[in-house]
């Protein structure tokens, strides 16, 4: 593959932050003044380019992560913007799992928030080094020192700034430069250009002391440099760019750049950080993969010369192309019209098309090399997390973890002829979309789709009118609370039925144990002797999975137990699969209920920001949902309520705090945890369930 850009100017980047910090502002901003796009889209519009969506643009908000490339000063930047709302956070986790850096974006005003932290926190699972912007400098109340303070202590990273705002709020005119040591000045009238001056005098001390901060910070990643700083007291801006580079790929500093870019302020500054700073495809740890056949660990070298594999890490239905498969090449060249292996499906696909995306817009490529994302047609087999690689040369690349779905309502068909069209519509919602699951109640006969969130179920309901023309009926939003057991229970069932011809026959010994929470399900088999035949075991485990899909409590998923089978008979000629696994979901249901089953419900960890005369109804209204108050702060002229809130508390929770601040408070969530459910409370659930008809 013949490269236009060496693989040393290629950045792959993701904009993260809290809702509302301004994320699309900043990429829309990046793709002006990089050229890239010749008109600036605003999100309070409905114009932005990367919220191409219909419901974000009535809402305002990102709900899908979009991918652009353009061009900054001889680097290849793919930047993928990412939403900000917690019910979306699969678009963040798919995203950083591929990228090499990410910009994470801070609030002036808000600083750290909920969704900051949690970002954050999903960033450093992946390893990704990241330069951070504090954001809408212009707003009253900005504090720069004060949220850089906020990230070294509460995201806990060494937070050390590249620029320093000139002023804030109102005054807000530009930038210094500390690296340089030169104020930098906008005009609002010719957004593309700036201006270079000295400092001014009355901010020149506290410029000295941020640069002398800087320094030293650097200086400290080096011995040589520590050294050459004690004797000349500075480092040439150039041994300053060298060392941060290094040390933020390192992921030993985060240097802090800021702005308004809603002003046009700060921009080229932050994609200089983004090129000068942010790794290369072959700058990031050798990522390390297991060959299929012998399942030996090897190194992916990031060469296009190299056997080609990459990592599908989004699938969209496009209404024009079909199926778009999003990948992450982390080695060798991928051509039009090649076959690859799909070692997770053990399936060979042929690539009909490689596109580059922008945002909506799709340019045809030929071929694809090492460190680029772009999107392909003709994958049909292929589902988010899943490994491609070249068919004589299997690997096994690790894949994404997701949260599972936290809510769920029923959905129908408003009319018969719909009915097929909403399966189909479903299907393919769910295969874009990991959190988002879709079930049939056996004994209702309902469909239950489940999400992160009410936010989410409803863009769900509502790409099902727009996009496939389904017209759709749902329920009330149900909780997904999980049954586990709470003392260790032994017992056996034999399962024994004759009808004249052959019968049926399985005996089995079971063991209860409860886990730790968030453990999950564990089967042992403690079988000796035979006295199981081993082809049978398989299907005792079925039979349990089975009882354990809705359990016998509440008709709930039974969560964090340990089955142990560690008994048993057989009969010659009556015993079979079926007897075993009819034998197992028995077992197992009265085994269960002997065990103090008891109920858990997801927990949500709330942030409720009001003014100070609001505050009593805000702390009141949480307590109110049976949450409980964890701390209180006061932000700027603002006051911080967080808490613990049960998700079943939370639905409507939006409107009421609107009414009881005229508006101006607002609140973010987040899945905390499950917890189990006050006893009074879970046997009023059970009540509801059997009138539902859902247990009996």
């Amino acid at each position: 593959m013949t490269r236009d850009i060496p693989l040393s100017k290629i950045r792959n980047i993701g904009i993260m932050a809290h809702i509302d910090a301004g994320k699309t502002t900043v990429s829309e901003r990046i793709l002006f003044f990089s050229g890239k796009s010749h008109k600036l889209g605003e999100v309070h519009d409905g114009a932005a380019t990367m919220d191409f969506m219909a419901q974000e643009r009535e809402r305002g908000i990102t709900i899908q992560s979009a991918a652009t490339t353009l061009q900054w000063k001889g680097h290849q930047v793919t930047l993928i913007d990412t939403p900000g709302h917690v019910d979306f956070t699969v678009e963040v986790e798919r995203s950083l799992r591929v990228l090499d850096g990410a910009v994470a974006l801070f609030c002036a005003v808000g600083g750290v928030q909920p969704q900051s932290e949690k970002v954050w926190l999903q960033s450093e699972k992946y390893a990704v080094p990241k330069i951070a912007f504090v954001n809408k400098m212009d707003r009253p109340g900005a504090d720069f020192f004060g949220v850089v303070s906020e990230i070294q202590e509460d995201l806990n990273c060494n937070a050390v700034p590249v620029v320093m705002p000139l002023g804030r709020g109102e005054t807000f005119r530009g930038l210094i430069d500390l690296i340089t040591m030169k104020a930098v000045y906008y005009d609002p009238d010719k957004p593309l250009e700036l201006r270079m001056e000295d400092i001014p005098a009355d901010k020149l001390e506290k410029a000295r002391k941020w640069h002398a901060n800087l320094v030293e910070k650097c200086a400290e990643q080096d011995d040589a440099l520590l050294e050459r700083f004690f004797e000349a007291g500075d480092l040439t801006p150039d041994e300053i760019w060298d060392i941060l580079r290094r040390a933020t790929i390192a992921r030993r500093i985060v240097p802090v750049f800021c702005g308004a870019t809603f002003k046009n302020k700060g921009v080229q500054h932050l994609l200089d950080g983004i090129v000068n700073l942010l790794p290369a495809p072959n700058e990031i740890p050798p990522i390390v993969s297991a060959t299929a056949p012998d399942a030996t660990v090897i190194e992916l070298e990031p060469s296009d010369d190299a056997p080609f594999s990459a990592l599908a890490f989004k699938v969209v239905a496009d209404k024009h192309a079909g199926k778009l498969t999003y990948i992450r090449i982390y080695s060798g060249t991928l051509r039009t019209g090649q076959n690859v292996l799909n070692t997770t499906r053990d399936k060979i696909q042929r690539v009909g098309r490689i596109l580059r995306m922008h945002a909506s817009q799709q340019q045809n490529l030929e071929e694809a090399g090492t460190g680029d994302i772009v999107a392909i047609v003709g994958l049909a087999h292929t589902r988010t997390g899943d490994t491609i690689c070249d068919e004589n040369h299997p690997v096994h690349l690790s894949a994404i973890n997701f949260p599972a779905p936290v809510v769920s309502i029923s959905i129908a068909p408003e009319t018969k002829a719909d009915n097929e069209k909403l399966s189909a519509a479903l299907y393919k919602l769910a295969d874009e979309d990991p959190t988002f699951t879709v079930s049939f109640d056996q004994e209702t006969g309902e469909t239950i789709i489940s999400g992160m969130g009410e936010l989410h179920l409803q863009v769900i309901v509502d790409r099902l009118r727009r996009e496939f023309g389904v017209m759709a009926a749902v329920g009330r939003p149900e909780v997904a609370y999980r049954e586990t057991g709470t003392k260790v229970v032994s017992g056996q069932y034999k399962h024994v039925k004759q009808s004249g011809g052959r019968g049926q026959y399985a005996h089995v010994h079971l063991r209860l144990e409860p886990l730790k929470s968030g453990t999950g399900f564990e089967f042992v088999n403690e079988i000796v002797g035979g006295r199981i035949p081993s082809n049978f075991i398989p299907a005792v485990q079925k039979g349990i999975l089975k009882a354990m899909a809705s359990g016998p409590y509440a008709g709930y998923p039974v969560v964090d137990m340990r089955v142990a089978l560690f008994d048993g008979s057989y009969h010659e000629v009556d015993s079979s699969d079926y007897a075993f696994q009819e034998a197992g979901r028995a077992a197992f249901k009265e085994l269960f209920l002997q065990s103090n089953p008891l109920l858990s419900e997801p927990v949500m960890s709330v942030e409720v920001s009001t003014p100070e005369e609001f505050m009593g109804g805000a702390t009141g209204s949480i307590c109110q949902r049976r949450g409980r108050i964890e701390t209180m702060d006061e932000k700027g002229a603002h006051k911080l309520i967080r808490g613990m809130v049960p998700l079943s508390e939370m639905f409507g929770y939006a409107t009421t705090l609107r009414s009881l601040s005229q508006g101006r408070a607002n609140f973010s969530m987040q899945f905390e945890h499950y917890e189990p459910v006050p006893f009074a409370l879970t046997e009023e659930i059970i009540k509801a369930r059997k009138a539902a008809g859902k247990i009996k």
